[in-house]
């Protein structure tokens, strides 16, 4: 018989199922972390899990907060629970389950984010933590900067009092610290973006400056923001999940996360007022950080685009699947080999090659059940940051660039939303209703597409780029997926 997760019930859980070796009482908040979806729980929160159960640093336990519609819901989802999680690591043919206790409270979700204000008013919080996802940061996909016309830094720059996003909540908290003389927080990205250190900056010292420029001053001299790489594939949790764990563990949890036995945590040491050991649980502290994020942003995060929009367009559903498609398979690994590892700087003590390999096993993993869908949603903000920069790479160095021509054509024939077969696709992207109809009508034309400059920037000046794409597009849409990725393996013309 199955129990529901909290904190009366877990000392009956199975024997088989880890659990805190801590009393949850001893904890004390240290951090506030914005956006506690299920990478956050399957990586920060477990690293911190590591740390508790070895009774060390107890004084930094994980303060939830949000201010999407979404984490509303993940409240509610916790809330019973105790803001306990279940978190399953998918070793093929051993599955392990685990509880996790790091959380202890979550920031009531309301109209504005004045009760994350309030919360970051509290000295004991000594480092604010963000998965705000790569849309999330207010950027120029075009140049990689700040962008402070985005509506909600407007909104935030004329409300800063209640002001309702992310950033606008911590300035406003920053703010506050500042006028009553206490130290500022560090400001800590968990997000995959290059340099998401200097880009948190960006957003919060840039919003700041429209409203107060004294401030902005402070804050880009007193705060850190230091810059990190994470990594861990942690698919999106549905009812399959919810009903394994119940029938597989005897657990009843409300937004159980579900993972890889991989993880990977590389840290600039820059925390002025503290931090928890979290090298004693595995994480890099290094001033190498931008080479390690480079390298996972190239290979892995590059690769997830590579073998998503194939897949998409061939009616595969998982990542698996796609893995064990000779062409999608062939498709990621000519391009990682010939175009794309050949461009990522070397990393201190990694070989590039072996990293990749690893990363190929860990994406054909059947039980993780990643899916396509997942990995193919927000390509607007993704191919400015996992593809382009390989493609910007490799044409200053005069290097052919016809597999990246081609995963763009890809992505191009995916936002036209509908299958080789004709299936509908829903384009989950916010910039979908401009997607579609400039991919439907490069049909004809390809260069239509190459006109979202926001995305494309200066890659789409360049001659051989925009052949090879108008090339492969219309291959697409002539000999569809299959024929075109053969040519491409066969080294024939498309």
């Amino acid at each position: 018989m199955s129990q529901p997760l909290n904190l009366k019930t877990l000392a009956a859980l199975p024997s088989t199922i880890a659990r805190p070796t801590y009393a949850r009482d001893s904890l004390s908040v240290g951090i506030l972390h914005i956006g506690t979806g299920n990478f956050h729980r399957a990586h920060q929160a477990v690293y911190l899990d590591d740390l508790f159960n070895r009774g060390r640093d107890l004084d930094w336990a994980l303060l939830g907060a949000g201010v999407r519609a979404g984490d509303q819901a993940m409240r509610n989802a916790l809330e019973p629970q105790d803001w306990l999680t279940t978190v399953v690591e998918l070793e093929p043919g051993a599955n392990s389950a685990r509880v996790t206790g790091a959380m202890t409270g979550f920031v009531p979700v309301g109209e504005d984010a004045s009760a994350i204000v309030d919360a970051l008013d509290d000295a004991a919080l000594r480092i604010v933590s963000l998965t705000v996802t790569e849309g999330g940061y207010c950027i120029d996909p075009a140049t990689g900067s700040f962008n402070p016309e985005h509506s909600d830094i407007r909104y935030d720059a004329a409300h800063p009092n209640r002001p309702k996003g992310v950033f606008g909540a911590l300035v406003a908290g920053l703010k506050r610290r500042r006028d009553r003389g206490a130290a500022p927080f560090t400001v800590m990205s968990c997000d995959n973006i290059p340099h998401n250190g200097r880009v948190a900056m960006d957003a919060v010292a840039g919003l700041a400056e429209l409203a107060d420029p004294a401030l902005a001053a402070f804050i880009r001299e007193k705060v850190a923001f230091p810059n990190s790489m994470v990594d861990r594939i942690t698919p999106a949790t549905t009812d399959r999940e919810r009903n394994m764990l119940e029938e597989r563990f005897g657990i009843r949890d409300n937004w159980p996360v579900f993972c890889e036995p991989f993880r990977q945590w590389v840290l600039e040491d820059n925390f002025p007022t503290g931090r928890p050991a979290l090298e004693e649980v595995g994480v890099t502290f290094t001033s190498e950080v931008a080479a390690f994020e480079l390298m996972k942003l190239r290979i892995l995060n590059g690769g997830h685009a590579a073998i998503a929009y194939p897949a998409a367009l061939m009616g595969i559903h998982f990542v698996h699947d796609a893995m064990a498609d000779p062409l999608v398979r062939g498709f990621l690994d000519k391009l990682e080999t010939e175009e794309i590892i050949p461009h990522v700087p070397p990393v201190p003590g990694v070989d590039l090659q072996a990293y990749y390999r690893t990363i190929a096993q860990r994406f054909a993993n059947p039980d993780v059940g990643d899916t396509i869908p997942r990995l193919a949603q927000d390509g607007s903000n993704r191919q400015p940051k996992f593809i382009l920069p390989s493609t910007r790479d490799r044409l200053k160095a005069g290097g052919d660039v016809t597999g990246l021509a081609l995963e763009s054509a890809l992505w191009c024939r995916y936002c036209a939303a509908t299958t080789d077969t004709g299936d509908v696709v829903r384009l989950d992207d916010p910039n979908a209703a401009r997607l579609v109809p400039l991919a439907l009508a490069a049909k004809d034309d390809p260069a239509k597409f190459l006109d979202l400059r926001d995305i494309f920037g200066d890659v789409a000046d360049a001659r051989p780029f925009r052949a090879h794409f108008e090339v492969a597009l219309n291959s697409l849409w002539r000999r569809g997926v299959r024929a075109t990725l053969q040519l491409y393996l066969n080294g024939e013309r498309l």
